[in-house]
């Protein structure tokens, strides 16, 4: 059903975390967590906290969508044909940010596995939860479904463009990813979206349900669901 222009979205949201998990709510996750095959790491963004510290304030959403570009045998990645001066940060260190532009607009990926090995995700969409009326200023948009839901959205409601490519999201400060909770949604995966070269690969994945996500309804009904992580 159509929401009403202006109208917020409400889903159930995750409970509140212990005095433990609260201490380490906003710790930035280690190199270690992106030193692993891209899709693997795709795959356990999901839930994890998207954190922007600027001027005027925090602004943070939860993952709900990524892609995963291989190494190798993958025609889509941007380093298919070799390293570029625009694709050069996706040679560097896992939990660099790769940014780049298409069609005058932004895309956030995190570079994985070990330096030289030019593979990344990128972050599809978030559910926005702190500094939204910042989003909504940046978006133009007060109507919360439209703020985060798309790639070049969530660039723009976070302010993120050229100036943090390379940027190491390991260090906790203006951009980084902390842990959350494990998503209670299923995880499902489905063919990469606006890729024409491998475009078979099913290396897209999203939580089900979930308002955010980007993608037509159509393609996101026909999303399979994926295997769920070891405990």
């Amino acid at each position: 059903m159509d929401e009403a222009p202006g109208a917020r979205v409400t889903h159930p949201r995750q409970p509140p975390p212990s005095d433990a998990e609260a201490r380490d709510a906003w710790t930035p996750l280690p190199a270690t967590f992106y030193d692993r095959d891209p899709a693997t790491v795709a795959r356990e963004l999901l839930g994890a906290h998207l954190i922007r510290v600027t001027r005027e304030g925090r602004q943070r959403g939860r993952i709900v969508e990524t892609e995963a570009y291989l190494s190798r045998d993958d025609a889509a990645c941007h380093a298919a044909r070799g390293r570029t001066r625009k694709n050069d940060s996706m040679f560097a260190g896992p939990g660099t940010a790769y940014v780049y532009a298409i069609h005058s607009r932004w895309c956030f990926n995190i570079v994985t596995e070990p330096r030289g090995t030019p593979s990344a995700v990128l972050v599809r969409a978030i559910d926005p939860l702190e500094g939204i009326a910042v989003m909504e200023v940046r978006r133009g948009r007060n109507r919360t479904l439209d703020l985060t839901r798309g790639p070049a959205r969530c660039c723009e409601a976070l302010a993120i463009d050229r100036r943090l490519d390379g940027w190491n999201l390991c260090r906790g400060q203006r951009l980084w990813v902390a842990a959350g909770e494990r998503p209670r949604e299923p995880v499902l995966c489905s063919p990469r979206i606006g890729v024409t070269a491998a475009a078979e690969l099913p290396l897209r994945f999203l939580l089900s349900g979930c308002p955010y996500v980007s993608g037509s309804g159509r393609l996101n009904r026909s999303a399979l669901p994926f295997p769920p992580l070891e405990k």
